[in-house]
Parts: structure tokens; C-alpha cells; sequence
């Protein structure tokens, strides 16, 4: 090990190297300060290094309201940044807990929310090698998958974490040959916490056999992530002939095999914004994809998505809106009309000679309304009047769409039905104005 008198020296040089690596002349970093060992000897690295690499450097204390001392925390680290010249910005936040949540996890999360609202180029962050052990130990007691096991990562987006492979105990001895001072957060002695528990009950006594546990488990990370990497590939080569316009084939998941299609799903839940399920539910949606007969109407909730299969392919659509039946909007002549309820836009485009005939339209006044069960077009005049049951299959409209596409009535008459046509009667001649209709989801405007 090196002495005291260099270890100093070796921390800078070590942070400056990934840092360098990094970050540019003039851009700005944002220290997440705690006021805790870590975070402070973090800040003492950065003030050191600020002018060589000629970076803007500013904290942020997140105060979570959680401890009695959190307004003594707020005042040390207030205290210390106007010490080194840093600006400080001070966040305090609600840590939202419900019966059954993990604190540490819900303020975990409304710290990182408070971090991510700032301007800076980079958020830096104290995690170092012991932190990265308990992830991952903590990981793999819940059952991640290899992605979850790569635990942190020197850089993740704009997070930068420059002492991943330093030792708390490093860090500890520098601070004190700095003559450092920092505050002790009670309850990262409670060992009713699961971190703590690993840190003061269970890694002790793994360090008597493996001494090197940290590095070995850090190592193992790396090698999770490269894992990780690996299948990203496999499922973005996969994805390439069997996802087109954002569904996924249900054909081509029957011919791979169960683990690479669970890859490939789990690949396409992730292009839309879904959470990766755990292994288990995962698997029950292949199983669900895969088993039911094709007609079946499959709908397996995701939080704030849904996943559904329809001609052959999988969906993940926004959970819908449900309006209510008598829903009815009046249209007095204007381009656009927002129908919130609905979730999107309806576009009136004049047009000549094609489309609905305007002048037999607003005959009568014009509203729109949802499918009531009956209804009947007659967009082509050569043929009966048919249900929109019928028309909407034949356009291959999901039926989760039907009860939310909006129908055109002139009066008591259906005009037109979005993406199944204008009925006969309100066809537009070669030789008069016309109106097209385009609907647009609200995720979809421009």
C-alpha cells in the first residue's frame, strides 16, 4: 500500500485521469453533496483539480426531511462549500413512501430526481469500490438479471463517478491527512436497512477468507457488463427484421429460443419506455404472446402501458383513456380541434374535389361522438351499408382503437369514421370544396 504521505497525491491523480478523459475545458460540474466522508473528500479532489483542468464546479445537498439533524447537514455543507469557493445549491425534497416500499429506494429516487434537474454538463457522484460491492451484492440477492449485476458504471449519461475503484478506507485516510471534517448520517447504522446490513453485518466477516472481496466483486461487474453488452447486440440484430414501426413479430419470437426471445422482448418493452419486468412476468408474457389462439385479445397491463397482440404482432401502447359513452364535441369550422379526452388532435384539411362534401356537411350541425354499437357507412357507393365492426376489421384497426376513434356527424347522420372512409352520401364532387380529416395522437404532434 502507499504511504500516507503520497496517498493524497495518488487520489488526485487517479480522479484526474478519468476526469480528463472526460471532460472538456469550460463545462460545468455538479457534486452531489451529502456532507458524508465520501461526498466531502469528492469535493476537496474536485476544488484541487478545478483550475488544472479549468472546469466550473458547484454542489447540491439534497435535504430528504428524513433525519432531525438533516437541517445541521444542510448548514455543514453551506459552510464548507463557501470554504472553497464552490456555489451550492440546496434541494429539498418529499421522499414519497407507501407501506411495503423500500425507503432507502424511495429516497434514492428523490434524490436523483433533485440531481437530475440541473443544468450542468455532469453530475458527479462519491460511490466508490465498497458501494460497488453492495450494489452488486445487493443486486444479485434479488435476482437480477446480468444487466442489473453490472452495477455502477464510471460514467452513466451525465453521471460521472470518478472514485469507483477507490476503497472507503482510502478515502478515510485521506481525509484525515487533509484534516477533512464531515458529518455522520445516524441511520447508515441501522442495520434494518439492506445495505447496512451487508455493510456491518455480512462483509465483514467475508473480508477474514476474501480479503480482496471489493476488487473480485468489482471485477465481476465488469464482466456482468460485458455480458450485458453482448445481448444488447444480440437483441438489436434480432430487433432488425423483427420489429417494423415500433411491433413486434410474434412469428419471428416462435423462432428463436425462449431465451433469446425473453431478450428480444425484453429489447422491446425497453425501446418504448417499459421498466424490465422481472424474469418471471417476463416469461408469462412470452407465454401469453406465443400460446394464445390469434384471435384472442390479449392485454397484459405495464404500468402506465399496455401490452397487446393484434395480427401477428405485439404492441405497447399508453393504458387507454377510458371516456364515457355520451362523449360529444360540436366543430364550428376550425382547422384543429383538441378532443383531450381522446388522447389526440382531429386535422380538417380544405381540399377541392375530394374528401367530404362541405356544403352537405355543415347542412346540419356537425359533431363528433364515439361508437355506440350498430352504426353503419356506406363509404363505397357501389356497395350496402355495412358495420363498422366489419369496415374497422377490414382496415385493420386494433380493437382497442374502435371505442376511441372518433365518428363525424352531420345531424343524426354518420358522416365519416376515421381510417374506414366518408359515407356516399357526404363524398365530395370533383367540382366542390372538400374537407380530409387526419387524426393525431397526442405523442405524435408536431
Amino acid at each position: 500500500m502507499a504511504s500516507s504521505k503520497k496517498l493524497p497525491d495518488d487520489l488526485v491523480t487517479q480522479a484526474a485521469q478519468l476526469l480528463s478523459q472526460r471532460v472538456h475545458p469550460g463545462q460545468h460540474l455538479a457534486l452531489g453533496l451529502s456532507g458524508g466522508l465520501d461526498s466531502v473528500v469528492l469535493l476537496d479532489l474536485l476544488a484541487r483539480l478545478r483550475q488544472t483542468l479549468q472546469f466550473h464546479l458547484s454542489a447540491i445537498h439534497v435535504n430528504h426531511q428524513l433525519s432531525p439533524h438533516a437541517g445541521e447537514w444542510a448548514t455543514f455543507c453551506s459552510t464548507l462549500c463557501q470554504s472553497n469557493a464552490v456555489p451550492l445549491e440546496i434541494a429539498v425534497v418529499q421522499v414519497p413512501f407507501r407501506p411495503g416500499d423500500s425507503l432507502e429506494e424511495s429516497a434514492r429516487t428523490a434524490r436523483h430526481e433533485a440531481l437530475a434537474c440541473s443544468a450542468a454538463d455532469f453530475i458527479v457522484l462519491a460511490h466508490h469500490l465498497d458501494d460497488q460491492a453492495e450494489t452488486l451484492m445487493l443486486q444479485l440477492l434479488r435476482g437480477c438479471g446480468v444487466e442489473g449485476a453490472s452495477a455502477m458504471a464510471k460514467q452513466d449519461g451525465r453521471l460521472l463517478r470518478p472514485l469507483l475503484k477507490i476503497s472507503r478506507t482510502r478515502l478515510e485516510q485521506y481525509a484525515r491527512q487533509r484534516n477533512l471534517d464531515w458529518v455522520e448520517d445516524e441511520s447508515n447504522l441501522d442495520t434494518r436497512f439492506d445495505r447496512n446490513f451487508l455493510r456491518h453485518r455480512v462483509l465483514p466477516v467475508l473480508a477474514e477468507r476474501f480479503p480482496a472481496y471489493r476488487e473480485t466483486l468489482a471485477r465481476a461487474s465488469r464482466n456482468f457488463a460485458e455480458s450485458a453488452l453482448l445481448l444488447e447486440e444480440l437483441a438489436r440484430h434480432d430487433a432488425a427484421s423483427a420489429v417494423q414501426e415500433r411491433k413486434l413479430s410474434v412469428q419471428a419470437l416462435t423462432h428463436l429460443s425462449v431465451p433469446r426471445a425473453k431478450n428480444l422482448l425484453r429489447h422491446f418493452l425497453k425501446l418504448h419506455g417499459v421498466a424490465a419486468p422481472s424474469a418471471t412476468r417476463l416469461e408469462d408474457m412470452l407465454h401469453q404472446l406465443l400460446g394464445a389462439k390469434p384471435d384472442a385479445q390479449i392485454k397484459i397491463p405495464l404500468e402506465s402501458f399496455e401490452l397487446r397482440r393484434f395480427l401477428g404482432r405485439a404492441w405497447v401502447i399508453p393504458a387507454p383513456c377510458r371516456p364515457g359513452p355520451g362523449l360529444c364535441y360540436i366543430w364550428q369550422g376550425e382547422n384543429e380541434l383538441r378532443l383531450n379526452e381522446l388522447g389526440g388532435t382531429l386535422i380538417f384539411w380544405p381540399v377541392h374535389g375530394q374528401g367530404i362534401s362541405r356544403a352537405r356537411l355543415e347542412q346540419e350541425p356537425v359533431t363528433l361522438r364515439l361508437r355506440q354499437g350498430g352504426e353503419r357507412l356506406q363509404p363505397d357507393c357501389k356497395r350496402p351499408r355495412r358495420s363498422l365492426k366489419n369496415l374497422f376489421q377490414e382496415a385493420g384497426i386494433p380493437p382497442w382503437m374502435r371505442q376511441t376513434l372518433p365518428l363525424l356527424y352531420s345531424g343524426g347522420n354518420l358522416a365519416a369514421g376515421l381510417g374506414i372512409g366518408i359515407d356516399c352520401a357526404f363524398q365530395a364532387r370533383p367540382d366542390e370544396p372538400g374537407i380530409m380529416l387526419e387524426w393525431k395522437p397526442a405523442d405524435r404532434l408536431d
